[in-house]
């Protein structure tokens, strides 16, 4: 057994209570926190490794979604809204890619996460083996939800794709206690109401996790709502899709009722407000859904329409937008948006032992370098939480930990060659350019 000590000047639970220690420990044994409090209270032990590493530690960043490997079209289609965007700059390259395009795609963008302390990441892609072999490389944390698409493959979006996904699913999940896996129906204008039901029935017989786009432009669902005569929020609700564990991305296009319904469902919701700017799809109504109990998390999307993979981006502009929507600056301050990226995005994408440091759950730790002008000054608690909801970013992330074994530091992976990944995407990205 590995038995680890990390002493920070400042440990940041993000657990419910919102506790913080100064200076303050975090006992790990292999890959579980055995123990969290003030250094004071329990003296060191000889036989456990200490690592002083000064600054502020607290959990890993959980990134609900995520289409990491297309950092092979990252740029491709600048401008287009979410349509254009996908039908002229984004389907007709990733309909190219094969599974070690995705490998490497995938490779690329989980070290970009790692850096940013971004330990958890839920994706929605095709080629799932390259997804799941790339962050077992990289030593990340994964919930991977195959994509069901068939606006990009009509052929492997019926029974066959079904007989895929349960397949890998007991081939993958819970594999090296990393990795685990849902579905992932892209949404109900590419699929149907009929086949997103049988997606979602098919995560409920494997007791996973269903992730859907859901509502994130005002015309993508004009269709389905002609047809049934209803938001199609609703309309997915009576036909049972959201009768399992769901968590839908975007939802921007949801009114009071809308909201109404993912509460009653318990329908956990992936806010990416990048996103939604960069392709001018809208301001999601975050407060009103957060004041209806539904569970609001973070993401990024791909990093094709955001363009990065850096969830601090998002940690920030996520309550700035609300703020500025609303008018009104008192909404989603530092402990609210803090939690929406660790503990409750852990919840959203079905992890309950990932997205806070307390004892049973998984040593999934970060370290904020704090010796900066964006941190200083410091003359209460708030202001530190502030400082790191505010000025938190990439660049300040030196340390980090999945499942007990630490991936970045000092700032550099310590599993694999980023060089090298730079150049095959790269070098896979000219190739799906076509002609």
């Amino acid at each position: 057994m590995k038995r680890t000590r990390v002493v920070a000047d400042t440990v940041l639970t993000c657990d419910e209570n919102f506790s913080v220690f100064s200076p303050g420990v975090v006992d790990f044994d292999d890959d579980c926190i055995t123990w969290v409090g003030s250094l004071e209270e329990k003296p060191a032990e000889p036989e456990r490794e200490t690592k002083n590493v000064g600054g502020l530690v607290m959990p890993g960043l959980v990134n609900a979604h995520a289409h990491t490997p297309m950092t092979l079209v990252r740029g491709a289609g600048d401008g287009l809204p979410l349509w254009r965007w996908l039908t002229e700059a984004m389907w007709p390259r990733e309909g190219r890619m094969n599974p070690e395009d995705v490998l490497w795609g995938m490779t690329l963008g989980s070290a970009e996460m790692l850096l940013a302390g971004v330990t958890t990441s839920c994706e929605m892609y095709l080629h799932e083996d390259s997804i799941v072999e790339a962050v077992k490389n990289t030593g990340g944390r994964l919930v991977m939800t195959p994509g069901v698409v068939s606006a990009l493959h009509p052929d492997d979006a019926g029974a066959g794709r079904t007989q895929d996904i349960i397949d890998f699913h007991a081939a993958h999940h819970g594999s090296e206690g990393r990795i685990t896996v849902g579905v992932g129906p892209h949404s109900a204008y590419d699929l149907g109401v009929e086949r997103a039901l049988e997606l979602s029935e098919l995560a409920q017989e494997l007791d996973s996790l269903l992730h859907i786009h859901l509502s994130e432009t005002s015309e993508e669902n004009q269709d389905l709502e002609s047809k049934y005569g209803q938001s199609v929020v609703k309309t997915l609700a009576e036909h049972g899709v959201f009768d399992g564990r769901v968590l839908a991305a975007h939802c921007v296009w949801v009114d009071e009722d809308d909201i109404s319904v993912l509460a009653e469902h318990q329908v956990a919701v992936a806010h990416c407000p990048l996103s939604n700017m960069k392709l001018g799809s809208g301001v999601a109504p975050v407060v009103s859904m957060r004041e209806a109990g539904v569970l609001v998390s973070l993401g990024t999307d791909g990093p094709a329409s955001n363009d990065t993979l850096d969830l601090w981006e998002e940690v920030k502009f996520g309550p700035l937008l609300a703020k500025v929507s609303a008018h009104d600056a008192s909404l989603l301050g530092p402990r609210e948006i803090l939690s929406m990226a660790t503990r409750l995005g852990a919840e959203a994408v079905g992890l309950s032992n990932v997205g806070s440091l307390e004892p049973g759950y998984k040593a999934d730790l970060l370290r904020i370098e704090t010796n900066h002008p964006a941190f200083v000054p410091v003359t209460e608690l708030d202001e530190l939480l502030a400082h790191v909801a505010w000025s938190g970013s990439s660049k300040n992330i030196t340390d980090v930990w999945v499942n007990g074994n630490q991936v970045v530091t000092d700032g550099s992976l310590q599993s694999f060659d980023l060089d090298e990944a730079v150049a095959e995407v790269q070098k896979r990205a000219q190739g799906l350019v076509g002609s």
